[in-house]
Parts: C-alpha cells; structure tokens; sequence
C-alpha cells in the first residue's frame, strides 16, 4: 500500500485528497460521504488533519485507520509537536505502527493561544524537525533515547509542509533542505494559485535537494476558491500563500453579479489551475475543508 503511493509520488500520478476530522465521536460519515461520491476511486491516497487552528477534533491516526480499512488506500496522519512530548508522540507511532498506519505528516501545529479549549498549553518540546528524527530512529529499529525496541517497528514514511510564497524564495528553499535533511520523503506546499508560482517552488525543491543530497518531492497543494471572501482571507490573514490580483478581481466582479456566478468563476479558475498543475507536476494535494463534491468535481 505505502510502497504503491510512494512509487506514485517518485515517478507517477500521485493525488491526496485531505480529510478533516470533525468535533464529533464519529469519523464514518465522513468516510461514508466520500464513498457516496465514489471520490475514493479518483485518488491516491488521503490525510487526516490533527486539531488544525488547535480547535478539538477527532484523533488524526483512527481517522486514518478508517480511510485505510474501508477503501484500502494509504492514509498520512499528520501529527503535531503542539500536543505531545517526545514521549507521547513515541508511543502514539509505536501503536499506529502495529495498525498499519505507517505514513506521518510532521507539523509543528498551530498556537495554542487560539484553541477553543480554555487555558490550553502547548507542548512544543521542539519544531516537526524532532518528529522527522524520530521516524528516522524508529526506521533503524531504534527508539529517540537509541534504544533498540524488542520488535522492530514496520518502516514509517515521513512528510513535511513548506509555504508555497515568500518574498525572498530562499526563505522557501532553506526550510525545504532542512526538512529534506531530516527525512522527509515528500514535502506538502500550502495552496498555490498561480502556476508561475508552482514553477518556482520546482525550482526551488531541485536546489534544495541538491545541497543535501535528497530526492525528497514536491507535492503541490490546491484549495478550491469559489468565494470572494475566502480569497480574500487567505491572501490577508494566512502567512505564505498568495492569491494573485487576476483572481480577485474577477471574483469581485463576479460577487457583483450573484452567488452562483461568484461560485461558477472561482470553480473555474480554480480548475482551470488544477489541470494546468497536472500537466506541469502531477502531484497534487488537494484541501477542500470537507467540501467533497468541489473534490469530486475538481478531479473529474
């Protein structure tokens, strides 16, 4: 299964679809949504976000436990430094290990100044760096302390997230080498809106690979706009992602003529930029906050 996705990844067409668990005891409708739509055929694998913004979820690794069983893809749950101590993050990958779940989206994780759960700490024992190194301890069947385990853990495939902009691109390449240099086998952008950009960001993973001698791979990350406010936001308010001019503009035109046409001229550009990413590097992760029908019809 991981083999299949990250033979993808290196050499093929390699699509993610992400999942965000929900503030709820229950993560089958969620599965049960994406078999509905028969989504689970048009992609590669899934991940599972892990209490995004530090708001309360349901646990990152059996929702991905979920995703596998039933449609026998891979799932990367992603795991954050905010919530666990070298310790806890150990335990909680030695138990996924014996269940299979075996692919790791490294995060350091969002403050937890902004939870919704009062006087919440963070953890915080260090950056997703220390997360990679785990991974890399427990591949050589040894815990972070170099401790050998009695049985040797099932092989874990590591992934990191990078920006997609910054004004100064070395930024950008630098913290890939640095995740490169700790392990990590593909590195996830946040969502990219022009295609000038995504070209940027190959450039970017080439060199960063070889200064340290790598073969780590870019995966191009994509969110759907269809509204003028959520462009907005996102070019404003999230550090590391730009929404071109283009695209706001013509939003803004199209809000003046109504929802639908707002939703019809943002699903456009929106595909428009999927298809041309395919064709420049086929691999793609796509956010769609649980919309699984904009996914469906994205991919479609």
């Amino acid at each position: 299964m991981f083999d299949e996705l990250i033979h993808k990844l290196k050499y093929g067409t390699y699509i993610t679809l992400e999942t965000t668990p929900s503030h709820s005891a229950a993560f089958k409708p969620i599965v049960d949504k994406i078999e509905s739509l028969g989504l689970h055929n048009l992609v590669d694998g899934f991940t599972t976000t892990d209490n995004p913004l530090a708001k309360l979820k349901y646990n990152s690794l059996f929702g991905a436990k979920l995703l596998q069983d039933r449609f026998n893809k891979p799932a990367i749950a992603t795991m954050s430094m905010r919530d666990r101590n070298k310790i806890a993050l150990q335990s909680d990958l030695l138990g996924a290990n014996e269940f299979d779940i075996r692919a790791i989206l490294a995060l350091t994780g969002d403050p937890a100044t902004i939870s919704d759960q009062p006087k919440a700490k963070g953890v915080f024992e260090a950056d997703s760096t220390l997360l990679l190194d785990i991974i890399s301890s427990f591949n050589k069947g040894f815990d972070y302390a170099q401790k050998e385990f009695t049985q040797k853990p099932k092989e874990i495939y590591p992934f990191a997230v990078v920006n997609s902009h910054a004004k100064n691109p070395k930024t950008l390449q630098k913290k890939m080498q640095k995740k490169i240099a700790h392990g990590a086998s593909g590195i996830i952008t946040q969502p990219v809106y022009d295609i000038e950009n995504a070209k940027v960001l190959l450039e970017l993973i080439n060199e960063a690979n070889n200064v340290v001698s790598g073969n780590s791979v870019i995966i191009l990350g994509l969110f759907p706009i269809t509204k003028l406010r959520t462009a907005q936001f996102l070019d404003s308010n999230v550090p590391g992602i730009n929404v071109p001019k283009k695209w706001l503009d013509a939003l803004s035109v199209a809000s003046q003529r109504g929802v639908d046409e707002e939703y019809r001229v943002g699903f456009e550009l929106s595909k428009n930029l999927f298809l041309e990413l395919k064709a420049l590097h086929p691999k793609i992760h796509l956010m769609t906050a649980n919309q699984f029908q904009i996914a469906k019809d994205i991919i479609s």
